[in-house]
């Protein structure tokens, strides 16, 4: 995910299975959204990522699209043959008529924003603690010298609810608490039923990939990628895999930022209204009965 000029947020609600419950640490970095507030005309040195890969886009011929799925025409053959290509061929997709409520997604988008508009005080009741993923900061710093994402975060384990840090959930607003639980339901339903459809699609009991997941845990992250002066030199998020199930991506404004590398190409999603990015996790490619190889991104 290339960084631009201007600000963005994801969210990702991610599905893994019971074996994922904990995903490593990361050490306790600096909030870049404060970063960006000063006056700033280089990047700082922490934050330049000459050790990534420029994203090789090309300029000059059309660059292939990914594939749209609609959710509600699953049940014909042939959209299930697409989906079946989409998740061979690429590892994403577009999912179009969900048939997750629109007011509930544009509440969730909205209050995500709200969220990272908070004042510092209020963002450091869930901040990371030591030796911990879940809570706001970035993923996976292991080294004071690593260098570091133009970008913020907040992660946490959603579903089950047992397993939510007592220190997170509850110290967050009151109506982003309402909504992410609801929020968090209907993604779980979707995931469901997706993981059915996608093993339909390759030919397997449709049963079999929820009893897979079903029991498994959901997380969701949310990225805040302020403005950059030096986009070019500075990344939001380092290319990469998701180790887990399935990720379901909705982007909260309008501004691009995420790609996926195919072919040595890195081809840009434009989200469609009213759509989410469905990314194939790692751990639907090392299945034994996957043939599914996953592009980064």
């Amino acid at each position: 995910m290339i960084m631009e000029r201007v600000s963005k947020a994801f969210l990702k609600a991610m599905t893994m299975n019971s074996e994922l419950a904990k995903l490593g640490s990361s050490l306790l970095v600096p909030s870049v959204q404060e970063l960006a507030k000063n006056p700033l005309k280089e990047v700082p040195p922490r934050y330049v990522r000459t050790d990534e890969d420029s994203p090789n886009i090309s300029r000059t011929n059309p660059l292939p699209q990914v594939p749209v799925i609609d959710m509600q025409k699953l049940s014909s053959k042939e959209e299930l043959e697409q989906l079946h290509y989409a998740c061979k061929e690429w590892g994403f997709f577009q999912l179009i008529n969900h048939g997750v409520s629109p007011s509930l997604v544009e509440k969730m988008k909205m209050e995500t924003q709200e969220f990272f508009n908070l004042p510092m005080e209020e963002k450091k009741k869930v901040w990371q603690k030591p030796d911990e993923l879940e809570g706001y900061g970035q993923a996976f710093v292991v080294s004071e010298e690593q260098k570091l994402n133009w970008g913020d975060m907040f992660y946490m384990i959603t579903l089950p609810t047992y397993l939510r840090k007592p220190h997170l959930f509850p110290n967050l607003p009151l109506t982003f608490r309402e909504t992410l639980e609801a929020y968090s339901v209907e993604l779980k339903y979707l995931a469901m039923k997706l993981l059915e459809v996608m093993g339909k699609a390759l030919g397997m009991d449709p049963n079999d990939l929820r009893v897979l997941f079903e029991e498994g845990h959901q997380g969701m992250r949310m990225n805040y990628y302020p403005p950059c002066p030096q986009p070019e030199l500075a990344i939001g998020l380092n290319s990469h895999s998701d180790a887990v199930g399935l990720t379901i991506l909705l982007q909260i404004n309008d501004m691009e930022g995420l790609q996926i590398r195919k072919n040595g190409i890195w081809v840009p999603i434009k989200p469609l209204p009213n759509a989410f990015v469905i990314n194939i996790g790692d751990i639907m490619e090392f299945a034994d009965c996957f043939q599914w190889d996953l592009p980064k991104h």
